[in-house]
């Protein structure tokens, strides 16, 4: 139910005493028939409606980011795996004598480290891709109805590629396929 302006009166040839004038009536738009109650309590169930959603969205959404997040963090390193790789190169050094061969200073020196850094990306590529799945497969088990956004479905993508990426360079570099140690021999 609308009022009229003061325009809207006057085109209408309509008095204004204490009654109220439907909108409607004077402007010849028809078809609006709530009332103030009825579209007060469609407003509060679309808003309802809209929490219940986000609330679902959000930590989907949470969970796509974080796994691309991890994802590039496997592709570019660590500090974990930084301290862990300085910690293997200290070892090595400190196990090597002045009578060690060049063969093992190269392998628990630089070795060593270069495969603790190499775990390490392995470990977030695998927690990233986990991350990804999970959301990816989150609206199959929990509201199979609700379609999920699609940029949760193209972040979680993001996210799985990523960590497969990194779980093969992970694996590669732990193995001595990629950027292998070089020969003292």
């Amino acid at each position: 139910m609308g009022t009229k302006t003061v325009d809207e009166a006057a085109a209408a040839d309509v008095k204004h005493d204490d009654e109220t004038v439907d909108a409607t009536e004077a402007t010849g738009v028809s078809g609006v028939t709530d009332t103030p109650d009825v579209v007060a309590e469609t407003e509060v169930d679309e808003i309802e409606a809209a929490k219940e959603e986000g609330a679902a969205g959000v930590g989907q959404g949470a969970g796509a980011v974080v796994s691309a997040g991890l994802g590039i963090v496997s592709l570019t390193g660590s500090w974990v795996g930084t301290v862990a790789s300085a910690r293997e190169s200290l070892i090595g050094q400190l196990q090597n004598t002045q009578s060690s061969s060049v063969a093992k200073m190269i392998k628990e020196g630089y070795g060593d480290a270069w495969q603790a850094t190499a775990l390490w990306g392995g470990v977030f590529a695998l927690v990233a891709l986990v991350v990804g799945v999970v959301v990816l497969a989150r609206p199959a088990f929990g509201a199979p109805g609700r379609p999920q956004a699609p940029w949760i479905k193209s972040v979680a993508w993001a996210g799985v590629s990523l960590g497969v990426l990194g779980l093969f360079l992970a694996v590669l570099k732990y193995t001595d396929v990629l950027l292998g140690l070089p020969s003292a021999g």
